[in-house]
């Protein structure tokens, strides 16, 4: 008598059970389609990343437009700058299948364009590209004071993003940068807040001692650097190049390595600094490929540069200023430099990383000449932003000019690649040794000219 009791009892719950089920699934499916029914007309099916294919230039009395043909239409926030006068807009993520190099004014030697385009398009210098993970930007070099507004709308089976600049008054333009630049302010203050990371480093024991190398390939996103013949981007030759060096680096098992950037993403120059010293490096290596006009196209070979007051000399001091422009180049407004700390030890500190990164520069100059081919002042010294952290040994190596048929071969060779990034590899084993023999005698060896004052 209990076991049949007990049998129907068990029967009663399990039909409960799967009545409560398929009540759930009766409300979950009603709220699905309630959603479904109340979502916006304009809302893709899917979420793709969108593209740019087209963009043109066009003149309606005192206004210019500035149009990107796309494939649908995105969400964008506008704004200006000054310092210089620039025009930025901020996208959700685009992939722009446009000539990097369309948007420069007469489409200087290093920056060839691939596709002519009008005299009303060379009056215009802009730039565009990805800036980090699930954005985009869009700068506009302005001549002066001017407004921008943007939209975007459909138009015969494409969509048309238009940013319409108009002149305005200065007082207006400044009100207006003042605006913009607390807006990035702003955005930078969050970013740091939520601790976002840039720097990704292999973890290690806790108790790991091996050194990290911070390695830093220059530019990225819509900073393309410099743009060689056949649309060859530096920020993609470096990206390339660092990847390579940290090939034998990691198979040493003598260090650990980071990057301040793993792929396609802009980096202010300041915050290149600010992850190398976060995260205690013990060499930063930032990577570039110069560039020079069609006169000097024979010009060739690597050179190595160190942090300095002083530029060594003109074309130093002509790399360093087009360097330290990369953050105004993407849009960013240049943030103030903190001012030297008046301490003694801070100046030791100072002098003693600099002694360290020309030891350094002396071995990567040696190593490189065995695989590839050295400027022909191989050694020189700049106030380069990217190389002013106080206690991190830093230096700047360019590859080589992308203006040279030589060098951009070789920039673009896997092969040339391992074997070049296997030199400084070798380069950095020798500063090492160096390091750990100098260290019982409290102080580093006799830094290696040229010696920056």
């Amino acid at each position: 008598m209990m076991g049949r009791w007990m049998r129907q009892a068990w029967a009663r719950l399990a039909w409960a059970r799967q009545s409560w089920a398929r009540l759930a699934i009766a409300r979950a499916a009603r709220a699905v389609a309630l959603a479904l029914a109340t979502l916006p007309a304009t809302l893709p099916a899917r979420a793709e990343t969108v593209s740019a294919y087209d963009v043109r230039v066009e003149h309606a009395g005192r206004d210019t437009r500035l149009v990107f043909i796309l494939n649908a239409c995105v969400g964008h926030q506008a704004y200006v700058l000054d310092q210089p006068p620039r025009a930025i807009v901020d996208l959700p993520e685009v992939r722009f299948l446009i000539d990097p190099g369309h948007g420069d004014p007469g489409g200087a030697p290093h920056r060839k364009r691939r596709h002519a385009t009008s005299a009303q398009a060379d009056a215009l210098s802009y730039r565009f590209g990805r800036l980090s993970a699930g954005k985009s930007r869009i700068i506009v070099d302005l001549p002066g004071p001017a407004d921008v507004a943007v939209s975007c709308a459909n138009k015969a089976g494409a969509s048309e993003l238009t940013l319409a600049i108009t002149p305005t008054d200065a007082q207006g333009f400044r009100v207006g940068a003042r605006a913009g630049a607390e807006r990035q302010a702003r955005e930078s203050r969050e970013k740091e807040a939520r601790g976002d990371q840039t720097a990704a480093i292999a973890p290690q024991p806790a108790d790991s001692e091996k050194p990290l190398l911070m390695l830093d390939p220059g530019h990225g996103g819509v900073d393309s650097g410099t743009i060689g013949p056949d649309g060859i981007e530096e920020k993609n030759v470096v990206l390339d190049f660092a990847k390579a060096l940290a090939g034998p680096l990691r198979a040493s098992g003598r260090y650990r390595i980071a990057f301040t950037r793993e792929d396609d993403a802009f980096v202010p120059l300041q915050e290149r600094v600010r992850i190398a010293e976060k995260a205690g490096a013990a060499l930063f290596v930032s990577l570039h490929a110069d560039a020079l006009s069609r006169a000097s196209q024979e010009v060739h070979g690597a050179t190595v540069y160190t942090v300095s007051e002083r530029a060594s000399d003109a074309e130093a001091e002509r790399v360093a200023e087009s360097e330290n422009k990369a953050d105004a180049r993407a849009g960013a407004q240049a943030q103030e430099q903190a001012g030297e700390v008046n301490d003694i030890l801070f100046d030791l500190t100072k002098r003693e990383t600099r002694a360290y990164s020309n030891i350094f520069a002396k071995y990567l100059s040696e190593r490189w000449k065995v695989a590839a081919t050295l400027n022909k002042n191989p050694r020189r010294f700049a106030g380069f932003v990217v190389l002013k952290a106080p206690d991190v040994p830093s230096i700047l190596l360019e590859l080589g000019y992308l203006s040279s048929a030589r060098d951009a071969a070789d920039l673009t060779s896997p092969q040339w690649r391992d074997k070049a990034a296997a030199q400084v590899a070798k380069a950095i084993d020798d500063y090492f040794a160096e390091r750990r023999q100098a260290a019982p005698g409290g102080g580093p060896a006799v830094a290696a000219t040229p010696q920056s004052p």
